[in-house]
């Protein structure tokens, strides 16, 4: 339905100028430009962090140059990923490579309107019936893109609900920000309280001067081999690289373990645990989520005495310092299959403060992890808010209000 006063348009229609980008590569000796990648457009953004030029002869030659107010479409890229659009509002121009498709609209249509539309999740679904797909591989061609409809407001009132969402854009631009500084300093908390090299840091919390002893982890934890047998009703734990110990369905969607998991390990809450065959990329976890779960049996679960606080030596093994000391004993293990097994592992040397010192260690990071984690929910809901308005907004469903001015 079109809400009253708004009318529909193909994308042809409102298009003055598209052009696809260039293949050329390099000429940045002298002057050149940020070249944009599908890579570098996001849904609704563009991710500058990871930019190569390209020369201004080379844009000069090409039709792949972008201004303020171009809207960029991914023409080409994985069947889930092809069709990312964002608006390019940069104060400074950048080009294009053959991935991407540059539109300008007619002067009588706000192109950031146009934009946000053809992001959302009913875009999107829109602009999915165009895409050219094999296993692989998606194209969305001009040809069919040019037959998108859209319904459009007057002017002013795409400018107003443009207006409105850019609001919201920066409230979570800003919190972004603030949960971009709360991991840096947590990076650098831990950075300055954990051992980064054989010896122990050289910066104390205050109140604390006790020696650190240097052990190895089997003289401090042993290992467990409790198994599932035909116990029922354990959920299933696989180990991330990132965030440690996760619920299996949950993580990956869809089912990835045994129909027989009588042979899988147990991990009680409180243990630690790795795939033997994937230590090396940092993969260690810490059981936390239940009384108990269950792991594949590759996994090599341990548990720690008296003399170690759980949250330190979690936050010690998942240093990269760990993960690179855990890929030399991966290849340097007789097990010609690439694992890194307990009796390995257990040699591993580990440098401890008093425990509590380590205790407030490991206090004082999650301390600035729980303000992270705090950003970290206000920006989901933030999220969700938003997406909530752009339904309402872009259809029509909630109108907003205009000046007088405007209205006459």
């Amino acid at each position: 339905m079109i809400p009253e006063g708004w009318e529909e348009a193909s994308l042809g229609e409102l298009t003055r100028d598209q052009a696809i980008g260039t293949g050329l590569r390099g000429g940045d000796e002298g002057p050149s430009l940020p070249l944009l990648k599908m890579g570098n457009i996001l849904w609704g953004g563009v991710d500058l962090r990871d930019v190569e030029n390209v020369g201004e002869a080379i844009i000069a030659a090409e039709d792949c140059r972008v201004t303020h107010g171009d809207i960029l479409f991914n023409t080409r890229n994985t069947p889930l990923l092809v069709g990312k659009t964002a608006f390019w509002h940069a104060p400074f121009e950048a080009a294009i490579d053959n991935n991407i498709m540059r539109i300008r609209l007619r002067a009588e249509t706000d192109s950031a309107f146009v934009a946000r539309w053809m992001g959302s999740n009913f875009g999107r679904k829109a602009i999915g019936r165009f895409v050219c797909a094999s296993t692989s591989v998606g194209a969305v061609y001009w040809r069919d893109l040019r037959k998108l409809k859209l319904p459009l407001p007057p002017l002013s009132e795409q400018r107003r609900i443009t207006e409105i969402l850019s609001t919201w854009d920066r409230a979570i631009e800003k919190v972004e920000t603030l949960i971009a500084n709360a991991r840096a300093q947590k990076q650098a908390l831990m950075q300055q309280l954990l051992p980064q090299g054989p010896t122990p840091p050289k910066k104390r919390l205050p109140g604390f001067s006790g020696e650190w002893r240097t052990l190895r982890i089997g003289d401090v934890a042993k290992e467990i081999s409790e198994r599932a047998g035909e116990e029922a009703g354990y959920p299933v734990l696989s180990c991330s690289k990132y965030d440690g110990m996760v619920e299996s369905l949950s993580y990956f969607k869809k089912k990835v373990y045994s129909d027989d998991t009588s042979n899988y390990k147990v991990m009680r809450r409180g243990t630690f645990g790795f795939p033997s065959n994937h230590i090396e990329e940092g993969s260690i976890g810490y059981q936390d989520l239940f009384d108990a779960g269950i792991v594949s049996p590759i996994y090599c679960v341990f548990a720690t005495d008296e003399q170690v606080d759980n949250g330190f030596l979690y936050k010690l093994l998942k240093t990269d310092r760990y993960r690179q000391i855990f890929a030399a004993a991966t290849n340097a293990s007789v097990d010609r299959r690439g694992s890194l097994r307990w009796k390995e592992f257990s040699r591993i040397p580990l440098p401890l403060p008093p425990l509590e010192e380590q205790r407030a260690i490991n206090e004082a990071v999650n301390a600035v992890a729980d303000v992270e984690r705090g950003y970290e929910t206000q920006l989901t809901a933030l999220r969700q808010e938003k997406a909530a308005l752009m339904q309402q907004l872009l259809t029509g469903k909630r109108r907003v209000k205009l000046p007088e001015s405007e209205v006459a």
